[in-house]
Formats: structure tokens, C-alpha cells, sequence
């Protein structure tokens, strides 16, 4: 199979690392503007890891460890839409991501099998706006929820919870029955008995 490297598929990708001239009206720098984005995410992790900080995902994802193209975006919009590469396409290969936790890369690789690829590369689309900038920050928000998704334990259901379960499942279960008494009974009805 054919498996195009990474130095050749990422275009721009540097552009969106090294681009430091231009900060928007939302970004951490101008909300922020005593903080360190570096110190957030070590803040955050520890808070959220609890026993092994190492073990949980802090938030940050690396730019320059992404694979990141551009095509034309679909649907409405004029001439602009042929005009500019407006979607965005970003995946890496989980199995070489250093910077995912073991246990949340087997979990990916486990429980997001539509969004890997046979290579083993865990890919996003968005072209929700005609912006490529906003679109970037779209994928990198799906990647960050689909790694909170697959690291979710599941809610242990609650002794109301189980009784309101087993009283539907004891409904339904009349319900059945008794739809089948009234077909069975339609049967017997068109029976002609002949003497």
C-alpha cells in the first residue's frame, strides 16, 4: 500500500507554527495577557490527572506533529468556493503520536475505527466556514473531543435509574405478549371449522 510521508503530504503546516505576527481578537495572548499558555496546560493536566500525570492528555496538541491539507470546501458560496481551499484535513498516525498516552491511543485506534485509517492515521475534516484558519481550529477542537470521548468512563446507573429500567423492560414485555394473544386469537377467529 502506498503511503505518502509526512515531509510530503503536510503542506503550510509551518506556516500555522511559525505564524506569530498575527493574533486574533480570541486568542490566549489577548484574553490572557499576564499568563503563560504553557503553564495553563501544565496546570490543567495536573489538576485533572490525579494520580499519574503522564497518563492523562493535557490538552496541547503539537502543530508540527500534524498532517494538515487544504482542498476546496463543498456547498454554498458563490465563485469563492472555486477559488479557495477553504477545508481542511487533519490527521496523524496514533501509533507514532508521542504525545497521546499509551491507553488513550489504544483506546482511539479501539473505539474511533470510522476515523482511522488502514495506515493506522486518525484523520478530521471540517469545512464549516470559508475560513482555513477557523477550520484549523474546528479540527483541532474534534481531535480534542474525540479524545475526551474515548477517555470518558462510563456513568454507573443509579438504584432509581435500575428500577425505571427493569419496570419498561417488564412493560414491554406485557406489551408483547399481549399483542400476541390478540393476533393469535384474529387467527383462530378465521378459522372454518367444517363438519
Amino acid at each position: 500500500m502506498l503511503r505518502y510521508p509526512l515531509t510530503c503530504m503536510c503542506r503550510n503546516i509551518r506556516s500555522y507554527a511559525q505564524v506569530r505576527h498575527f493574533k486574533s481578537a480570541y486568542s490566549l495572548e489577548k484574553l490572557y495577557p499576564n499568563s503563560n499558555t504553557d503553564d495553563i496546560a501544565v496546570r490543567y493536566s495536573a489538576a485533572e490527572g490525579g494520580e499519574n500525570e503522564q497518563e492523562q492528555f493535557s490538552g496541547y496538541i503539537p502543530v508540527d506533529k500534524l498532517c494538515v491539507k487544504h482542498s476546496k470546501s463543498s456547498g454554498p458560496g458563490g465563485q469563492n468556493v472555486n477559488k479557495v481551499n477553504s477545508k481542511v484535513e487533519v490527521r496523524f498516525n496514533v501509533a507514532e503520536s508521542d504525545w497521546l498516552p499509551k491507553h488513550i491511543q489504544d483506546k482511539l485506534l479501539e473505539k474511533k475505527k470510522t476515523k482511522v485509517t488502514v495506515a493506522g492515521d486518525f484523520y478530521v475534516t471540517s469545512d464549516r466556514t470559508r475560513s482555513q484558519m477557523t477550520n484549523f481550529a474546528d479540527c483541532l477542537q474534534k481531535i480534542r473531543d474525540a479524545i475526551a470521548e474515548v477517555t470518558r468512563e462510563p456513568k454507573e446507573p443509579s438504584d432509581k435509574d435500575k428500577a425505571v429500567l427493569r419496570m419498561r423492560v417488564e412493560r414491554n414485555h406485557r406489551e408483547r405478549l399481549k399483542a400476541k394473544k390478540i393476533h393469535s386469537s384474529k387467527k383462530i377467529d378465521r378459522k372454518i371449522y367444517v363438519d
